[in-house]
């Protein structure tokens, strides 16, 4: 079955993305609101999420189950978005204009990877 470019590179960034966590877990770890317990460890849930859900995303059998991944992977992490906002720590000295574009892009991603979950 042939797959749309734009899903392979949604793949990629998503598999790129995740090894990231792995390469520089403390950037992550930052952007974790406190009130979640064990930072280091959900840095490695989501970072390994993102990598699997990359590669299944490019199985054409299991596209539509991936994309589902994402999207529950999306809204999972999305108090990490609010935090950064919140705090400027936690938000890398950006300014708050940034920040706040963050949130609306979290529901664009969404939507990228709902064209795929049918």
């Amino acid at each position: 079955m042939y797959l749309p470019w734009h899903l392979y590179l949604m793949a990629f960034l998503y598999i790129v993305a995740g090894i990231n966590h792995f390469r520089s877990p403390e950037m992550y770890i930052k952007i974790i609101p406190p009130y979640f317990s064990n930072p280091r460890l959900l840095n490695i849930f989501s970072g390994a999420a993102e990598i699997i859900l990359g590669i299944l995303l490019a199985l054409p059998f299991l596209t539509h189950f991936a994309a589902w991944g994402i999207i529950a992977l999306l809204i999972a992490v999305f108090p990490a978005n609010l935090f950064m906002y919140q705090n400027k720590k936690a938000g890398f000295g950006l300014p708050k204009w940034i920040l706040l574009l963050r949130m609306p892009l979290q529901l664009l991603l969404i939507l990228w990877a709902y064209q795929y979950t049918f």
